[in-house]
């Protein structure tokens, strides 16, 4: 079975977000369901069917975090010691050899993704093209306006 790598800090994300979907929403769901139960006559009930999707979807989503986190390979960036090398869970410094721009990404799992935050997936194109990398080194990427080139300012892991 294949592991799913995750940041110590995205781990506790998933747990926080499983512990408040079992604690407080799946509570209220079932809730609504007895709610719209008592108002009778269900095959034209509205809100029964919804409280019935939204039950769907909260069961969904914890069965999804908890094989998530069963496959998980928790990863603490700061006990790390890659030699300077662009590895999972590393914070990079870029500059763009183009505009001169610089960006700093720290390279995530998926579900801690969040471009604004600085925290790309690891799957991404830039991603793949940081991996392995040293600082010093020049990264391509293929954006969709063609090639663009990154050189990498600086590696840490915190």
């Amino acid at each position: 079975m294949p592991t799913i790598p995750l940041t110590k800090r995205g781990a506790e994300l998933l747990k926080e977000e499983l512990h408040r979907l079992k604690t407080v929403e799946r509570p209220a769901v079932i809730q609504a369901i007895a709610e719209a139960r008592a108002q009778g006559d269900l095959s034209e009930n509205a809100e029964y069917d919804a409280a019935k999707d939204r039950q769907g979807f909260v069961e969904g989503r914890i069965k999804e975090i908890e094989g998530k986190l069963a496959m998980a390979q928790i990863i603490d960036p700061a006990q790390m010691d890659a030699g300077g090398r662009v590895v999972f869970g590393a914070t990079v410094e870029l500059e763009d050899e183009d505009s001169g721009e610089c960006v700093t990404y720290q390279i995530v799992g998926e579900d801690e993704a969040d471009l604004k935050s600085g925290r790309i997936n690891v799957s991404s194109p830039i991603a793949r093209a940081l991996i392995g990398k040293e600082e010093g080194d020049v990264a391509e990427v293929q954006a969709p306006n063609g090639v663009r080139r990154y050189a990498i300012v600086a590696v840490r892991y915190e």
